[in-house]
């Protein structure tokens, strides 16, 4: 089957991610010794230089990681609410909702510190080996991407009107092609590579890393910037709430991952404070299904009108339960029961010949499901007296003027010779979400926008919970023991495009680029994580290289299908290194002329 590039394969390792420098980054890692926790640090700080218009240094962090010969893990690095951060402090300054801009919607900035304690825990190199790529990059330049300066553009005038921290910063944008650097940022990396070098260990020089930021002058300048009113997109400016004594009682966990097994693999995400569940629960939903739709192997009949409406319809469900039970919630409903059999045949009975456009979601453990008031929900009996969707709220522009974008991040995946395995999707701290904090050289999250002001819901905004995040790497493992990590940005729809990578290399048997390569498919039918936090019932976005019979098929369903350029949905990266044979292989997603997989 023809590819746009060879699936790369092994036996040393193998970094793949969304930008070439950084890729490569990695593998200078692996090649001088470091094993593949190592890399990923090394391959996530070159990221926050090299796409800060999709990663900062402020931004967040959630990972998977597999040691070799054991379990997996998640590293949560994926910070909480400030302390000051409740709803009446929103709704005594007159907000209906967080601002998706500004420094009201900061959460404490997890990226850097998550970074940081991967590498104390689990690698093998000092934070200065690690970082040194970063700082050049930052200090002597990088090749800057097309899609950076245009977005450094359209935020010009806002920068210069509003954000004078972020014009000195970013402006003038160079043109495409051409080095951009970052000396603030490079002595801040600077100063926590000296700050860890009185470390008497690997481990403590990691530790003091970790302290300068949360403790001392990170963790400072971002409190005395904070308390300086700026322009949001509420068009009003507001002082943050967020101080040092947040960064300071904050660090990122370990925890067990969610999974479910389905032919012949058992698939990894993080629990229901992101929204990684939904894949899983997808999955479960079209299990019993898709022997007789999709067939398997030799029998793979691919994406027909027939397999893209069955997986848009479980989508649709998935997310429904998505917006009504996930969340950082304490006592909140147990997502283990989206896997009951009598809750998945309940739902999997909802899906019928035609396209829905209702947001129906299911009772969970006997509760009534409750969904937030974004504006566009009725009550009213649906299958049950669930909330249904009933009126079309129009579009938006991807980024705007304002910084108000529908999300974008980063992803990596690295494999090791000894069989370490990483999925990472490092995002926020866009240099559109916020005002450049002076003297740091990046600026702060805005992944609050994806709490509400309501109270009694999961994912209510109240100080020390976590935001309900898209960001949803990926780990599954074969009956046969072959590890694979894969992920894309892509806000809400990430769990999307990795479903359709993971069923055309699972059931389809294509290699990891084959199966990027596919042209893709999503629904817009949730809540949008982001500002202005609204479905678009119906909605299915393809990539026009879909077969003109299937976009036909879908139609004729009742799917409102929004036909999209040929390569411009998804951005996946894979590694996967099977135990048996020690091979490792790697791809990259074509699609933006950025990604890149490297190894040998």
């Amino acid at each position: 089957m023809f590819t746009t590039r060879p699936e790369l394969v092994g036996t040393f390792g193998m970094v793949t991610s969304t930008h070439w420098l950084a890729s490569q980054s990695g593998m200078a890692v692996l090649e001088a010794g470091g094993n593949a926790f190592d890399a990923a640090v090394a391959t996530g700080f070159v990221l926050q230089v090299v796409e800060p218009h999709l990663n900062g240094p402020g931004g967040d962090l959630p990972l998977i990681m597999k040691r070799s010969g054991e379990e997996p893990l998640v590293l949560c690095g994926q910070g909480v609410a400030p302390a000051a951060a409740s709803i009446e402090h929103f709704r005594d300054l007159g907000l209906a909702g967080v601002p998706g801009t500004g420094l009201l919607a900061t959460c404490v900035p997890g990226s850097t510190v998550a970074w940081l304690t991967l590498l104390r825990d689990h690698g093998t190199l000092w934070p200065e080996q690690v970082l040194q790529y970063a700082i050049g990059y930052a200090e002597s330049g990088h090749p800057v991407l097309e899609r950076a300066v245009a977005v450094i553009n359209t935020m010009a005038d806002h920068f210069r009107r509003n954000w004078p921290t972020s014009a000195e910063t970013w402006l003038p944008a160079p043109e495409p092609g051409r080095l951009q650097t970052n000396p603030v940022l490079a002595r801040t990396y600077r100063r926590l590579v000296a700050e860890s070098s009185a470390g008497q260990s690997r481990e403590a020089a990691c530790e003091l890393a970790i302290k300068a930021w949360s403790e001392g002058f990170v963790a400072e300048a971002i409190d005395a910037f904070a308390r300086h009113p700026a322009m949001d997109s509420s068009g009003t400016e507001h002082a943050g709430v967020i101080t040092g004594d947040d960064l300071a009682r904050w660090r990122p966990g370990y925890e067990q991952p969610m999974s479910y097994s389905c032919h012949g693999q058992t698939i990894f995400k993080s629990r229901g404070w992101a929204q990684s569940p939904v894949f899983l629960e997808t999955l479960a939903i079209m299990d019993p299904l898709l022997g007789d739709v999709f067939g398997a192997g030799a029998s793979w009949r691919g994406f027909g009108a027939d397999q893209v409406h069955l997986v848009l319809e479980a989508q649709k469900l998935a997310f429904a339960d998505r917006d009504a039970w996930y969340g950082d919630a304490p006592g909140h409903p147990d997502l283990s029961g989206l896997f009951d059999r009598d809750f998945l045949a309940g739902r999997r009975s909802l899906i019928s010949e035609l396209a829905s456009d209702d947001l129906r979601p299911g009772r969970l453990n006997g509760m009534m499901p409750r969904l937030p008031d974004f504006g566009g929900v009725r009550d009213g009996a649906d299958g049950g007296g669930e909330p249904t969707v009933v009126r079309d709220l129009g579009d938006t522009a991807k980024v705007r003027s304002d910084g108000r974008t529908a999300g974008d991040t980063c992803h990596l995946d690295i494999v090791d010779r000894w069989g370490n395995v990483v999925s990472a999707t490092p995002s926020g701290g866009w240099l559109q979400s916020s005002p450049t904090v002076p003297g740091l050289g990046f600026c702060l999250g805005s992944r609050l926008q994806m709490t509400w002001l309501e109270p009694g819901l999961p994912s209510s905004l109240a100080p020390g919970r976590r935001p309900r995040t898209t960001l949803s790497p990926g780990m599954a493992i074969a009956d046969d023991g072959v590890v694979t990590a894969f992920g894309t940005p892509g806000g809400d729809q990430q769990d999307q495009w990795a479903l359709v990578f993971w069923l055309a290399h699972t059931l389809g048997g294509m290699d990891l680029q084959a199966a990027i390569d596919q042209p893709t498919f999503n629904i817009k039918s949730m809540i949008s994580s982001f500002e202005p936090r609204i479905p678009y019932p119906g909605v299915v976005e393809v990539e026009g290289r879909l077969p003109g019979e299937v976009i036909t098929g879908l139609r004729q369903r009742g799917h409102r299908v929004e036909v999209q350029p040929d390569w411009s949905l998804s951005r996946m990266t894979a590694a996967s290194y099977d135990p048996n044979t020690k091979i490792i292989k790697a791809a990259a997603n074509p699609r933006g002329m950025q990604g890149y997989a490297v190894g040998r």
